[in-house]
């Protein structure tokens, strides 16, 4: 019962990491990234390429290292594209990531994938009591996260990427670097993938590029509208929303037993997306929707005046 919990719970907070990094790019910024498993893969490959000379710490933070660097490269490149063009751009650079993993064998093994990557704290704990060590690790990285990101967003920081995201043209009349905003915010969000990327390969121990499919982008999309664009807390909601209805279905087999493996599969899938689609007529704005901010939260005296 603890290593399922454990399965569990390491997949909602990987699947939360995710979803903080989008909510932070496309929820606050408005910045669509269509490209999230790239990210999350490059990561993943970061990690166990460098942790046994770094160790896992530090092969964490060069994998948040690596995919900020390639974020703000990428963003460089194509942000001053439109949304559309944005979007296509970072679909074509999941795709490339994905073909580098799959065809340069002599640094990522190919289809083969990397095995044995070190694990956080494996040493220190006795082999049957680890599962409990890794799932207070993933609660704990992704509460770290969770507080770094709400202080960002609430800064003045986030104050203006929302204000770009509402209407970049007002923002840059108002002398507010547009540009270079949408670098930090697509760098940052970039950093906390590459942060996801590493607890997946921390948990499983092993990689292979098959591993890293689109389904991935679908769940951090759907996680961020289900929870509410633009909110952190949201954002944990709907992470957690989406693994658990996952999982619940996962045993409609055991009461229907005419459904084999492939149907079950497509059918979780649709019971997800009807959801979904009744989550955006009943709820639209989200499970816990983005706090609208009012005149006399920025000026209160002003407000007692009148």
């Amino acid at each position: 019962m603890i290593a399922y919990l454990t399965t569990l719970f390491v997949l909602v907070a990987v699947s939360a990491l995710v979803g903080l990094a989008l909510n932070l790019q496309w929820g606050v910024a408005g910045l669509v990234n269509f490209g999230v498993v790239g990210f999350v893969a490059l990561g993943a490959y970061a990690t166990a390429l460098t942790a046994p000379a770094l160790g896992w710490f530090g092969g964490m933070i060069a994998a948040a290292l690596l995919c900020a660097v390639v974020s703000t490269v990428l963003a460089f490149l194509s942000i001053r594209l439109e949304e559309n063009y944005l979007a296509i751009v970072t679909i074509g650079f999941g795709e490339v990531v994905r073909i580098l993993l799959l065809n340069e064998a002599w640094l990522t093994g190919g289809a083969v994938g990397i095995a044995d990557i070190p694990r956080p704290f494996v040493s220190l704990v006795a082999p049957a009591r680890y599962d409990v060590v890794l799932l207070a690790f993933s609660v704990a990285l992704v509460a770290i996260v969770f507080v770094l990101l709400e202080v960002l967003v609430r800064s003045p920081f986030g104050r203006v990427l929302r204000a770009v995201r509402d209407d970049a043209t007002v923002a840059a009349a108002l002398g507010k670097p547009v540009l270079m905003l949408r670098i930090k915010a697509f760098a940052v969000g970039g950093a906390v993938m590459g942060v996801a990327g590493a607890l997946h390969a921390f948990y499983l121990t092993y990689i292979d590029p098959s591993q890293f499919t689109s389904i991935i982008t679908a769940y951090a999309f759907m996680a961020v509208i289900a929870g509410g664009r633009g909110s952190n807390l949201g954002l944990l909601l709907g992470a957690g929303s989406i693994m658990a209805l996952l999982e619940a279905t996962r045993f409609l087999k055991d009461a229907v037993a005419m459904i084999d493996g492939t149907q079950l599969a497509a059918l979780r899938l649709g019971l997800i997306g009807v959801g979904i689609i009744l989550l955006l007529i009943l709820r639209p704005q989200g499970l816990l929707p983005e706090p609208q901010r009012r005149s006399r939260d920025f000026f209160p005296d002003h407000e007692e005046a009148s």
